[in-house]
């Protein structure tokens, strides 16, 4: 039924590692052993001055020091005040001994690092470097057109590669749909985006070059919370036959992009309307040829003139939330730059959306439509060779099948009731190589796999992302006036496009006649229970892999 690659592996994403212990050193017992002792203590001292891993304290006036002094291992410790823009450039550590620069925990972040206002360059540019890792940062963009929050370039001698964002809040990238809260625009590989907020930003994630020369391999990205942006939340470009390049990947590799948060409003798109997540596709040979996306347990709100997803390459989608796109698509698989290869979507739920799961066209090695739960007036539809096992009806109709159906977010549940969302025992033992096929949105094993959509049980939800949640704020800080200070001179991305608009805008009424605040007005009080739940849910799974 489908064509699989050997299993494949997200490259250079466990960062899980002891801390190197510390070497004993013999204690001197006589006077007459000294020339022996001085001769063997000295030298293990200055080895494990080498090996012991450094706490550097850094303020405003001291990081750039920091930051250069910094060996494998050590870990910059920032000081809550604002940071002017720095760069990271030739600094690499090791896969057990990464460097890391650290703000202190917060919601927000108390350390800042603040764009240059008169638009000389991005906020943090990382080149020639690896193994480092960023934490606990609000990054302030400060609306500067063009200075990406935290963006890698600079070519492949040596490469960018495995870069770990985490925890950090990034803030007024808005100044045009090409202002970029993360960009990757160099071949690169082992990239980890964890638990990170991204608010109201001209495109959240931004990965590879739109030409298809700089691929991003092997990702995870997981944890996220991405409102509001003018285009895409996030992208990850299509890939041209791959350069040869030290280190890089040969073999089969999945980008992981699971537990995120992705919302789009209705405000404009002037320079074309985008998804709120689309992936592209693979060389069609070579290096690459074989890798996936594995797309799972993530939350898509609210699109009012594009799909919530689109995909091209090879893909397999499951266990995902798709609500609120009443006059697009939840999810079009299709050619995209590079075609259709490998689909497999199954597990869905999807809700209040013009057309459900629509494939373009075919892919020809391999495809899957199994087991989700559509509401939606054309639930399926397209040149799909196994498509059996979903459950649809009409969006009116959800309040039978699912606790509480709304494009709400803070109010949807979409756990099934007592006795609902059930049918006969699927066979997914297809699917048995993607990364956590067996449990369910809130991480339930699925058992026999009778249950159809995102959730594998019924009566009260478990878990605390369908909207059972409450929370008294969004956490966020003042986003203050749009400055406008001019443009930098990276390359932006307004070749980039959809599928193409489909539609005016929503305006209040989804379909079936039911009114919902104008632009998403609750999520404002929600966003951060969401991000909170995906970050739970994160640090249960995180240690699977």
């Amino acid at each position: 039924m489908i064509s699989h690659s050997p299993s494949p592996s997200a490259a250079g994403c466990d960062t899980t590692t002891a801390p190197p212990s510390r070497p004993k050193v013999a204690r001197w017992h006589a006077p007459a052993k000294i020339g022996v002792l001085v001769a063997f203590v000295v030298p293990l001292f200055l080895v494990a001055r080498v090996a012991w891993a450094a706490d550097i304290n850094a303020t405003p006036s001291t990081l750039a020091a920091a930051i250069a002094q910094a060996q494998p291992g050590d870990t910059i410790h920032l000081a809550a005040g604002h940071y002017a823009h720095f760069s990271i450039a030739n600094k690499s550590g090791s896969p057990g001994k990464w460097i890391t620069l650290s703000g202190p925990t917060g919601n927000p972040p108390t350390a800042v690092v603040d764009a240059d206002l008169a638009g000389c360059c991005n906020t943090i540019e990382i080149t020639a470097s690896s193994y480092v890792a960023i934490e606990n940062l609000l990054v302030d963009g400060h609306n500067v057109d063009g200075a990406f929050g935290v963006s890698a370039k600079g070519g492949t001698s040596p490469p960018v590669h495995d870069i770990r964002v985490e925890g950090c809040t990034f803030v007024n990238h808005h100044g045009s749909q090409q202002h970029d809260a993360i960009s990757t625009k160099t071949p690169t590989w082992g990239w980890i985006i964890r638990n990170n907020v991204i608010k109201n930003a001209g495109t959240g994630m931004y990965l590879g070059n739109s030409d298809g020369t700089d691929p991003f391999i092997g990702g995870l990205i997981e944890g996220n919370v991405v409102e509001n942006p003018i285009g895409y939340c996030m992208e990850i470009k299509w890939q041209k036959p791959r350069p040869s390049v030290v280190g890089m990947p040969a073999n089969p590799t999945s980008t992981i992009i699971r537990h995120n948060v992705f919302i789009k409003n209705d405000d404009p798109s002037p320079d074309g309307d985008r998804p709120n997540l689309l992936v592209g596709g693979f060389p069609a040979t070579g290096a690459g040829a074989m890798d996936r996306y594995e797309v799972y347990g993530n939350i898509f709100v609210h699109n009012p003139r594009e799909s919530l997803m689109q995909a091209s390459g090879r893909v397999t989608i499951h266990d995902n939330l798709f609500v609120d796109a009443p006059a697009t698509r939840a999810l079009v698989l299709q050619d995209h730059d590079l075609p259709l290869e490998l689909a497999t979507v199954y597990n869905n739920t999807i809700y209040d959306t013009g057309s459900g799961i629509v494939f373009g066209n075919s892919a020809p090695q391999g495809d899957a439509v199994v087991g989700n739960l559509i509401f939606s007036a054309t639930p399926i539809k397209g040149p799909i060779q196994h498509n059996t096992g979903n459950l649809t009806d009409s969006v009116q109709n959800a309040m039978n099948y699912v606790a509480n159906p709304s494009d709400v977010v803070g109010q949807m549940d979409f756990y099934p009731k007592p006795g609902q969302c059930t049918g006969a025992p699927l066979d997914e033992s297809s699917f048995a190589m993607d990364t956590d096929y067996t449990v369910d949105f809130n991480g339930t094993p699925k058992g026999t796999f009778t249950y159809r959509g995102a959730y594998a049980g019924s009566g009260m939800n478990p878990g605390s992302d369908g909207g059972v949640v409450s929370a008294p704020g969004d956490g966020s800080v003042d986003e203050g006036p749009s400055t406008h200070d001019g443009a930098v001179g990276d390359a932006g991305h307004a070749g980039d496009a959809g599928e193409g608009s489909s539609g005016a805008g929503c305006g209040c009424t989804t379909a079936g006649g039911r009114t919902r605040p104008k632009g998403l007005g609750a999520l404002a009080v929600m966003v951060a229970a969401l991000a909170l739940a995906a970050i739970s849910r994160t640090s249960r799974r995180s240690r699977r892999r």
